[in-house]
């Protein structure tokens, strides 16, 4: 079981802070009352969903001999005009750095991840369309 805290602050902001001991300070726009303080949910939602993948895609790598020195995920999530403003779609780009990474190493690796191991995006499954691509950068 997954156990979290989130405790009101002041204004919009509040802590959330997990089993695990860390602690993330989440805040509203100004224009709504935040104070512009900390995260937003909503960017959390897209934050976990390219941990996540992206623990996933590095693990799988690694196991695969690739030489990743670097990887950073896009994440671009759409809203739907209307409330309750879910993501109606997402959209992953993962870059891989390293030196003689193979094409179909990172293809299974992505694929793997998005479609059998990350919990975020079965999570989200169903809520929100999402998509994903990946390129390789030589060093």
């Amino acid at each position: 079981m997954s156990e979290a805290k989130v405790t009101y602050v002041d204004g919009l902001q509040f802590v959330g802070e997990a089993a695990s001991g860390h602690a993330i300070v989440m805040d509203g726009d100004i224009e709504v009352g935040g104070r512009n303080t900390g995260t937003r949910p909503m960017e959390l939602l897209l934050i976990g969903i390219g941990g996540c993948s992206g623990m996933d895609v590095v693990s799988i790598l690694k196991k695969k001999k690739q030489e990743v020195r670097g990887l950073e995920i896009k994440v671009n999530g759409q809203k739907a005009e209307n409330y309750p403003k879910k993501f109606t779609d997402i959209d992953m780009e993962f870059i891989i750095r390293g030196k003689n990474i193979a094409e179909e190493a990172v293809k299974k690796a992505v694929e793997l991840s998005m479609e059998k191991y990350c919990s975020v995006k079965a999570t989200l499954e169903g809520s929100a369309k999402i998509t994903w691509s990946w390129k390789i950068v030589e060093e």
